[in-house]
């Protein structure tokens, strides 16, 4: 696990195949409904602010004016929800300091990126309108946000339909020297952003990451997969930590692609 998030390059490898794990978890692995799975936690010194919304949690950096990483569970059922996209963009009542607002954005040649989706959040109308704080943004360019980004949320979404539930983290990777956007705020422009994923199968935990450059691309999914130890070593974050150490351990340093239906 990686000790810091600051990085000189974003690289993105896919060395594993569909191969079966060659290590085999404990037989036992109930899931407690009390445990936040998908929570991450900072290894890199980054400040933070934790924010909770009925959606998503969010460590907020004040340094950066955008996400740590946002972190939330999608359950089948809340990809059924009906409730209309807001598309109102509002600065979080809940930072403290000067909040980014939207017109921050204006003009930039970035859009403003949700980390946790609205398709998300059709569940509830407040779960929709919090989607659409600042926080919950990062600088993103076009092409990627409704692009390869986009394809990838919606592939989450039918992940959760068919397997029930899963565990999401995302966020952006900062390098050490960034550029910046804002009017009457300094905001980072990422490099590029992660996704990590965890869920249950009938044989123990599974997990599988993304990273995908902040540039124009389109590429097939399964070209910016990567392991959760090699999401972890670009971030500086330590993913999932709520599973027992013995099964991170195992979930995290290997991915099977039968375990995650590709739609391309």
């Amino acid at each position: 696990m990686a000790a810091v998030l600051c990085i000189a390059s974003v690289v993105v490898v896919n060395n594993q195949s569909d191969e079966e794990p060659v290590a085999e978890q404990p037989s036992t692995t109930e899931v407690d409904q009390n445990v936040a799975y998908e929570l991450p936690r900072l290894n890199n010194n980054q400040p933070e602010q934790i924010i909770e919304h009925i959606g998503y949690t969010v460590s907020y950096n004040p340094t950066w004016l955008v996400p740590n990483w946002v972190a939330y569970e999608l359950t089948a059922a809340e990809t059924g929800g009906e409730q209309e996209r807001s598309n109102h963009f509002k600065p979080d009542p809940l930072v403290e300091g000067d909040p980014v607002v939207t017109s921050d954005y204006s003009k930039s040649g970035y859009d403003r990126g949700h980390m946790a989706p609205a398709a998300d959040m059709k569940w509830s109308e407040q779960a929709m309108r919090e989607s659409f704080y600042m926080t919950n943004m990062c600088p993103q360019l076009h092409n990627l946000n409704a692009g390869d980004w986009k394809d990838l949320e919606e592939l989450a979404r039918s992940w959760a339909q068919q397997y029930g539930n899963i565990y999401i983290a995302c966020g952006p990777i900062v390098e050490a020297e960034y550029p910046t956007i804002g009017k009457t705020h300094t905001i980072a422009v990422p490099a590029a952003f992660y996704k990590v994923f965890l869920r249950q199968t009938n044989k123990g935990w599974t997990s599988i990451g993304f990273i995908m450059p902040n540039k124009a691309g389109n590429r097939p999914l399964m070209t910016y997969m990567l392991t959760v130890d090699e999401v972890e070593e670009q971030t500086g974050l330590d993913f999932f930590y709520n599973l027992p150490d013995s099964i991170e351990a195992l979930v995290e340093s290997d991915y099977n692609i039968s375990d995650w239906t590709l739609s391309r």
